[in-house]
C-alpha cells in the first residue's frame, strides 16, 4: 500500500511539473546562453553607452533588432532598451 501511494504521489508531482511547463535543463542552459549573447551584442552595438539602442545602431550591429525595431519600440521614442529586446525574445520563444 505504501508503495502504491508513493507511486501515485510521484505521478502527481510529475504531471504538475509538466503542466507548469517545466523546461529540461538543456533548454534552460540554451536560453541563458542566448540571453548572455544578446547582452554582449547589445553592449557592443550601444556605441554611446547610454543603455539605448537607436535605429542606426541596430542597423549597423544588430540586424534582427533593426528589422523588428518598430515592434520593439512600442512607445515610439526612437530607441530600444535591452529589457525590451529580451521581452520580445521571451514572447517569441513562448509562441513556439
Amino acid at each position: 500500500m505504501k508503495k502504491m501511494i508513493a507511486v501515485l504521489v510521484l505521478c502527481i508531482v510529475s504531471a504538475t511539473a509538466s503542466a507548469q511547463g517545466a523546461l529540461p535543463p538543456a533548454e534552460t542552459a540554451r536560453g541563458q546562453r542566448a540571453m548572455q549573447q544578446l547582452q554582449t551584442r547589445f553592449a557592443s552595438a550601444n556605441t554611446t553607452h547610454d543603455g539605448k539602442l537607436t535605429r542606426e545602431q541596430a542597423a549597423a550591429h544588430m540586424p534582427m533588432v533593426a528589422k523588428h525595431f518598430d515592434e520593439i519600440d512600442t512607445q515610439r521614442v526612437g530607441y530600444v532598451t535591452l529589457p525590451q529586446i529580451e521581452d520580445l525574445m521571451k514572447q517569441s520563444a513562448m509562441a513556439r
